[in-house]
């Protein structure tokens, strides 16, 4: 694959990811869907998508995955749509970023993984900005979705860490989305007398399924071949800059100078410790 083209899809997979961010806030703020809803056309049509494209590259060859990595997925899927009720798009994708990259992390370090001493220096960085920006004060986010959102964040590292080595990842992932579905129906029928739906907020679901998660899934793993280990480990630090530049453009939201100095301290402190110097 030509340089030029791992650069393409890899610049089309953060634009999704951030994408997610984006279309479940502006779902949630600006059409009656409620966050049960949401979670479960996303779901539904993140598994028609990546099952379609499976059955398009392999054929009939079956799909993979298992039922304890797909209530990871489900977890994250739902404590993410509840989150963005009362996030920003920033804020929100911030936070989830900050929540999956030390979730691996503390699991690294619990299989006796050791942290150089720029590393270490990141950590505590990362966490201290975390700190900060949910340190109590007029421009603090909400602590209800703020927790729901680290909540997401941690199902998310899990699925991560449960991904590696289990095969086609492609194939895994669309394996789990399918069985998502299971748990997703069971939250839509517990949360039947609160839902509502409209044809926006539909729109914008099967778009975050479908398109921002289904085929932003199938792009990524088709440019991570070409791309080096600490390459693809450090692209993803663009995905929450580009949702707080998507809210800010396309959402109107706030952009606080807490939110710019936490995401430095968050941001760089995580470059510091996935970036391994030669």
């Amino acid at each position: 694959m030509s340089p030029a083209r791992v650069l393409l899809l890899t610049v089309f997979a953060m634009l999704a990811f951030a994408g997610n961010s984006l279309l479940c806030r502006a779902a949630l703020k600006d059409t009656a869907i409620d966050p049960a809803s949401f979670t479960s056309i996303r779901l539904v049509s993140g598994a028609i998508a990546l099952w379609l494209i499976v059955r398009l590259r392999d054929g009939a060859h079956g799909l993979s995955g298992s039922w304890p990595s797909a209530f990871a997925l489900f977890i994250y899927a739902a404590a993410f749509s509840y989150a963005y009720v009362s996030l920003t798009a920033a804020t929100g994708a911030l936070l989830l970023f900050g929540a999956v990259q030390a979730t691996m992390i503390a699991v690294g370090l619990w299989r006796g993984e050791r942290l150089r001493a720029w590393q270490t220096a990141g950590l505590v960085g990362a966490v201290g900005g975390l700190v900060a920006l949910l340190l109590p004060g007029l421009s603090a986010p909400p602590l209800q979705g703020s927790v729901l959102m680290l909540a997401a964040g941690v199902a998310w590292g899990i699925y991560s860490l449960r991904a590696k080595g289990s095969g086609d990842p492609l194939r895994v992932t669309a394996g789990n989305f399918l069985r998502a579905v299971a748990f997703t129906a069971a939250l839509s029928l517990a949360a039947l007398p609160w839902t509502a739906v409209d044809p926006a907020g539909v729109g914008y679901a099967v778009a975050s399924g479908a398109l921002a998660s289904g085929v932003g899934y199938a792009v990524w793993y088709t440019a991570l071949p070409g791309l080096k280990v600490t390459s693809a480990a450090t692209v993803q630090l663009s995905v929450p800059a580009i949702a707080a530049l998507g809210g800010v453009l396309l959402l109107a939201e706030p952009l606080t100078l807490r939110l710019l100095a936490a995401s430095a301290a968050i941001l760089g402190g995580i470059a510091l410790v996935v970036v391994k110097r030669p």
